[in-house]
This record gives C-alpha cells, structure tokens and sequence, in this order.
C-alpha cells in the first residue's frame, strides 16, 4: 500500500542540508578572497605594509603563492561540497585549518582581515564537524 502524501523532511534534515548550503558558500567566499588576495600580494601591491621585525616574513610573492593556492583548493572542494560529496567535506576541514594558519602568519600584512578570515574559517570547520553524515563517519 503506497502513500500518496508526500514525506516531509525533518527539521534536523532542512537544518543538515541548510547547514550544507551555507558551508559552500562561505567557503566559496573564503576561498575567492584568498586567490584575491594571493593574486594582490603576487602583484606586490602597495597595500601590504609590515614592520621589520616578523619572524615569519616571507616574500610578499611566496605569501601571494600560498593564499592563490590556498583559495583555489577551497573553492575547488566548496563546490564540490553544495554537489553533495562526502570527501568534500572530510577535506574542508584540514583545508579549512590550513587556511587558519596561513592568515595567522599572514596576520602582520593584514590584521583586521586576516582575523575576519580566521573566524570565518572557524565557522566552516565547526559546520562540517556537527554534520551527521561527518559524524558518522568517525563513529564507524
């Protein structure tokens, strides 16, 4: 005997899949930022001013290298990630830490921006951590 009502999602189900939505395109965000500003610091732009004394400076182009990189990894695995992967998601992650680290170091060029970033990628990480499907995944 089949139903002819149609089944209504859960409120945890519009939540996962809301949740999902709103991952994607933040990461999408964070990761054209990035490649913007990877892409500004290769140029070596005039906006980027640091004091002499940075134990972690870098030439201003290696910076740009690594957040170009850093951005298009994470846009490359945001859109992936609103496709439905699940690998997505176990990737974003690490990526997402990753990208706290390097606007840690990145922090001296861009102080305000670089803390904007960090919170950002907090909230990606914590997103995809209380996914179910994520947790799933650790508890098997």
């Amino acid at each position: 005997m089949s139903s002819s009502t149609p089944t209504n999602p859960s409120t945890a189900d519009k939540w996962a899949s809301g949740t999902i939505l709103f991952t994607g395109v933040v990461l999408i965000l964070i990761g054209a930022f990035q490649v913007l500003t990877g892409i500004s610091a290769i140029r070596k732009d005039e906006v980027f001013v640091v004091g002499a004394e940075y134990l972690w400076k870098l030439d201003l182009t290696t910076w740009g290298w690594i957040h170009l990189l850093i951005g298009a990894a994470l846009l490359v695995v945001a859109i992936f990630l609103l496709r439905g992967a699940f690998w997505a998601a176990v990737i974003a992650i690490p990526l997402a830490a990753l990208s706290i680290l390097a606007n840690f170091l990145w922090l001296p060029y861009q102080p305000l921006w670089s803390i904007i970033i960090i919170a950002f990628n907090v909230l990606v990480i914590w997103a995809i951590a209380t996914r179910r499907e994520t947790i799933h995944l650790i508890d098997d």
